[in-house]
């Protein structure tokens, strides 16, 4: 081993520093997970230096023979892991080992709460990779040279876990990377032999490259005796070798009734980093115009960046076996980034492309039985295990909700995944379907009544539920912020179209009883004319004043106009930082309630300007949760209360 030279010392970033502190002290408990990170880093690295070297032979460097080597050294106190895969130079040493390059990374350790058990389930989610040697070392030495770079452009990379880390400038002969943990006092259990390998067992069995420990030559010894105890013929010696401890083979290029349900798991844990297991998966052979093997999973938990824009989704893809890419996202629509999993396509060229990929007849038939398959693998859960969907729901729904939008081809299908809040269940908790909701409604019931709103609370409180709470008609309660969005291209469901509640005019059809449109007819007549007067008095804040029969309790309320934009679609845009134009609403009066007769009953036109501008500014509140002027409304109510004490 060559000297290192011109050593340089560096900083780790603050929230490496984090990350090692809580990793030490959060996941002391499952601490043998450091060789399962180790190993499949390793397997990543060869699976790169098998691509790349589609392209460029030459990197192989005459040695094709892809391998993990995993060696003790019981008095050093050390364990090696060293692979032959596509190495790293210096540029990549201090990029990948002394930062984490994930977008997110700062609002994920905001979300640490230091409740250890939590916070070992979130750093789960966030995956640790090579910084999980920590758990066990207290010194760590990596060795590495990139595949193609001449043997003096090796680098050592050296740290004690802390605030630096140390890097110098080696010679290495072989290509790839050798890891070397010196063990803490305390963990030298795992200079054990057989307890490595039974490690590598657990949970590197899938990995597709053997990973290899060295077998101590068996000198020749007696052969058993025989029956009349006589010499039977010696055994020969074995000489020491290295012996591959796994089974070396594509898990997914097995038959499903061939691999385990902990084998399924661990290769989740594999391919996504992630440390709970899968809620569910899939693993199917296409044959036929288009052949190739997926292997598909739902996570029990939404990764920490599932909403960040820079976030890398989509599966591993791998042509023929070989490893192509580690985010194909190409391969399943957006709003199923969640998925993860691999797929395996004998039809794809092995020089193919993200170009290639984009617009590509194997592609689309590829994208379309993955996401078939995963929307089946959802209905089978939403049937057979609502509890267990509810789990899935609360993670992933806001995701689902984005599918009616991008993809028209199974509107239908993922419109019936969806769950949502309702007036019948009285709860937050978003747990009606839509064929629930059909199966209530009243017998002349012909439309889905919506609501969307900021907040489940606000959505309850409406007023524009008034008369449907009278009638006992079912009204589902929206208040995620994707949902007026969602809404806008969510028209109909089992040939039921949707109606929101809070936009244009209201029409119940057949639901409405002669007895209730004559009280309202009635009460009309006794305060003919006050619509005009309030439409005066208000100008141009309103593009309509009329009478409703949408209220029971309230005296008003603004609705959106047929042909404009709803109340959450401007406050969606706006906070997208689009331009809005000004909403113009319907001012509708109620007018059986008593406010709306005293305010009929007012000569002095000063008065009746202030009642109506609180009536107005009242129903505003209660429609977008804020005002524009709140000083004027204000006001207004002061001088109101003013001259009614007097």
């Amino acid at each position: 081993m060559a000297e290192a030279a011109h050593q340089e010392t560096h900083g780790f970033q603050t929230e490496v520093k984090q990350l090692l502190q809580l990793m030490i002290h959060s996941l002391y408990s499952n601490k043998e997970i450091f060789l399962r990170e180790l190993v499949s880093n390793a397997a990543d690295a060869a699976d790169k230096l098998r691509f790349k070297a589609l392209s460029n032979d030459s990197l192989y460097e005459g040695d094709g023979d892809l391998h993990v080597k995993l060696s003790i050294d019981k008095e050093a106190g050390t364990i090696t892991i060293a692979d032959n895969g596509i190495g790293m130079n210096k540029t990549d040493v201090i990029e990948h080992l002394g930062t984490i390059a994930k977008s997110g990374t700062k609002e994920f350790f905001g979300k640490l709460s230091g409740d250890d058990a939590k916070d070992s389930q979130l750093i789960g989610q966030f995956g640790v990779g090579f910084y999980s040697a920590f758990i066990v070392a207290d010194n760590v030495t990596v060795r590495t040279r990139a595949a193609g770079d001449d043997k003096a452009q090796g680098v050592q990379w050296q740290s004690a876990g802390e605030g630096e880390f140390t890097i110098a400038d080696i010679e290495k002969a072989e290509r790839g990377t050798e890891i070397t943990l010196h063990l803490k006092d305390d963990e030298k259990e795992f200079l054990d032999d057989w307890r490595l390998r039974s490690i590598v067992s657990k949970y590197s069995d899938h990995i597709s490259i053997p990973v290899k420990m060295f077998k101590e030559e068996e000198p020749e010894r007696d052969g058993p005796k025989g029956p009349d105890g006589e010499e039977s013929e010696k055994i020969a010696a074995v000489p020491a070798f290295w012996e591959a401890v796994n089974k070396a083979t594509a898990l997914w290029t097995r038959d499903k009734s061939d691999v385990s349900e902990d084998e399924y798991k661990e290769f989740y844990k594999h391919i996504s980093h992630d440390f709970s297991d899968p809620m569910t998966w899939s693993h199917n052979k296409v044959e036929g115009k288009t052949e190739y093997t997926s292997l598909l999973y739902i996570p029990s938990k939404a990764p920490f960046d599932m909403w960040n824009r820079d976030h890398k989704h989509g599966l591993k893809l791998y042509v023929q076996r070989v490893f192509i890419m580690d985010d194909a996202e190409q391969m399943l629509p957006t709003y199923l980034r969640f998925v993860k999993g691999l797929l395996d396509s004998n039809d794809l060229p092995l020089n193919v492309s993200r170009e290639i990929l984009q617009d590509n007849k194997v592609t689309q038939a590829m994208r379309q039985g993955c996401t078939k398959r995963v929307l089946q693998m959802l209905e089978k859960i939403a049937k057979n295990d609502p509890e267990k969907y509810q789990a899935f729901w609360a993670e992933f729904g806001n995701a689902l909700k984005e599918g009616p939008a991008e993809d028209q081809a199974n509107k239908e299908k993922v419109a019936g995944l969806m769950r949502f809040s309702s007036t019948h269940t009285d709860s937050e908790a978003q747990t009606v379907s839509l064929a629930d909701y059909i199966s209530r409604m009243q017998e002349k019931q012909e439309k889905i009544y919506y609501i969307t709103a900021d907040n489940y609370k606000a959505a309850k409180s409406s007023p524009h539920l008034e008369i449907f709470r009278k009638k006992g008609i079912e009204v589902l309660l929206m208040a995620d912020r994707v949902d007026e969005w969602l809404m806008s291209h969510l028209t109909d469901f089992d040939e039921k179209s949707f109606q929101s509640i809070t936009h244009g005019a209201l029409d119940l059809g057949d639901l409405d009883d002669e007895e209730s449109k004559k009280a309202l007819e009635e009460a009309e007549k006794q305060v003919e004319g006050l619509a005009e007067r309030v439409k005066t008095a208000l100008g141009d804040k309103v593009k309509e004043v009329k009478f409703t029969h949408r209220l029971t309790d309230s005296p008003a309320c603004i609705v959106a106009d047929e042909q404009g934009m709803t109340t959450q679609m401007i406050k969606l845009m706006q906070a997208a930082g689009q331009p809005v134009p000004e909403a113009q609403y319907h001012f509708e009066l109620n007018p059986e309630h008593q406010l709306v007769k005293l305010l009929a009953d007012v000569q002095d036109e000063e008065q009746f300007s202030q009642w109506t501008g609180v009536l107005f500014d009242q129903a505003s509140l209660s429609e977008q949760g804020s005002l524009k002027d709140p000083a004027s409304f204000v006001q207004n109510l002061n001088k109101l209360l003013v001259s009614l004490a007097k």
